[in-house]
């Protein structure tokens, strides 16, 4: 599996995938309805911040990463990031691999810490993996997400120091 820079011409790969997720109301705060072209606005993020795929070695996408700064101006020593995994591809370590690639860009990159806002508690995949790569919950906020199927579900704030 090789991690590189994003490009537009990514977003064809990324799009049914993206779309499929963020349709699903699961897992993201993100509008369910958010159509193709201001999804790649929200995904493919412009310079300092950085977005990046997973691909195998035909070139195929199984995965997405976006990094950017947490705050602004006196929080802006904060990083956060985000991932995406394609479905057909889960369970191969994927997520694994962009996570641990985000926190040594961030590292890199001179920030403190990083600080996810927004990890629903039902995604326990997640929540795991976080938490096997260092973060910690940090706080809750109860029902702070409506799930299609668990109802109300508390939102986690996880925060890893670097």
């Amino acid at each position: 599996m090789l991690i590189r820079e994003a490009t537009s011409a990514d977003w064809p790969a990324i799009w049914p995938f993206f779309h499929r997720i963020v349709a699903a109301g699961e897992t993201f705060t993100f509008p369910t309805d958010l159509g193709e072209e201001d999804g790649a606005g929200w995904w493919l993020l412009p310079a300092p911040n950085r977005t990046v795929v997973a691909v195998d070695e035909d070139g195929t996408v199984l995965g997405t990463a976006k990094m950017n700064r947490n705050h602004q101006g006196n929080g802006s020593h904060i990083a956060s990031a985000s991932y995406l995994v394609d479905p057909a591809h889960g369970g191969r370590g994927v997520g694994r691999a962009l996570c641990a690639y985000t926190v040594e860009w961030a590292r890199a990159a001179g920030f403190r810490a990083m600080q996810f806002n927004a990890v629903v508690e039902t995604n326990r995949h997640a929540v795991r993996l976080y938490e096997s790569l260092g973060f910690t919950v940090i706080g809750t906020l109860p029902e702070g997400f409506r799930h299609p199927t668990e109802g109300y579900v508390g939102l986690h704030i996880m925060h890893l120091a670097l």
